[in-house]
């Protein structure tokens, strides 16, 4: 996943507006996922009752903060899907195809997520990745929507991204927007919430059985992101 081929296949711009173009999906699911375990380990019902995991009700408090309210390359408030968008926008890639699925869900917030998520006019992979991600975060147990979240996201951004400046040789003053997009997930992610999400799961290792549904969430999560790559890697190089 964090060594795709795809990467080394991304030469042009017009190949990254269309690698942006399907990666921003997954921009936008982490975050059915962050705010599934935000529910589990904050209170967020009415009214307030305090929750008895400290560390994790912090970790998972700071974490939203930076993903729905980070600070942006000109210094506003911003999420990082709106930041992401913001990069797509600088970088002229097309993003009607997931502003329809996010406007689809705005306008029918009751619709089973499968329904919008299907109707879109987007590739069956990116569709797949969509619907396991929405799946475990509406669906899984709290053990599966951690080993989805942090092997499958967190744990592997950094890396991933530092691979993609290299690999690609992105200049700063040519693409501000998406250059500090990577550069501040490498850093928040490194420094701050993969740790953090790495010690909530090191309190349930001891749980076999858990921690096996844990494991297994994470592989399949991998697996879903490979796909995705693989996806994008077949339609650029058979263009």
């Amino acid at each position: 996943m964090r060594h795709h081929i795809l990467f080394r296949h991304i030469r042009t711009i017009d190949d990254l507006r269309y690698f942006m173009q399907y990666h921003v999906f997954a921009v936008w699911d982490f975050m059915s996922l962050a705010k599934r375990l935000q529910m589990d380990f904050t209170c967020v019902s009415l009214p307030w009752t305090p929750k008895s995991n400290h560390k994790a009700c912090r970790a998972m408090n700071e974490i939203i903060l930076g993903e729905e309210t980070d600070v942006d390359v000109d210094g506003s408030h911003i999420s990082h899907f709106e930041m992401y968008l913001n990069a797509m926008n600088d970088i002229k890639s097309n993003t009607t195809p997931v502003l329809s699925m996010v406007k689809g869900f705005e306008n029918t917030p009751k619709a089973p997520f499968k329904d919008i998520v299907n109707k879109q006019n987007i590739p069956s992979y990116v569709k797949d990745f969509v619907n396991h991600s929405l799946g475990t975060a509406i669906n899984g147990e709290q053990a599966e929507v951690l080993g989805s979240f942090f092997y499958g996201r967190e744990d592997a951004i950094p890396e991933m991204f530092s691979s993609l400046l290299k690999e690609w040789g992105l200049e700063e003053n040519e693409y501000p927007k998406f250059v500090y997009y990577l550069k501040r997930h490498i850093e928040l992610d490194g420094d701050s919430h993969g740790p953090a999400v790495n010690s909530i799961i090191s309190n349930i290792k001891s749980d076999t059985e858990t921690y096996t549904k844990l494991l297994q969430s994470a592989l399949d999560a991998v697996n879903h992101r490979i796909r995705l790559w693989d996806g994008i890697y077949k339609d650029l190089t058979s263009h």
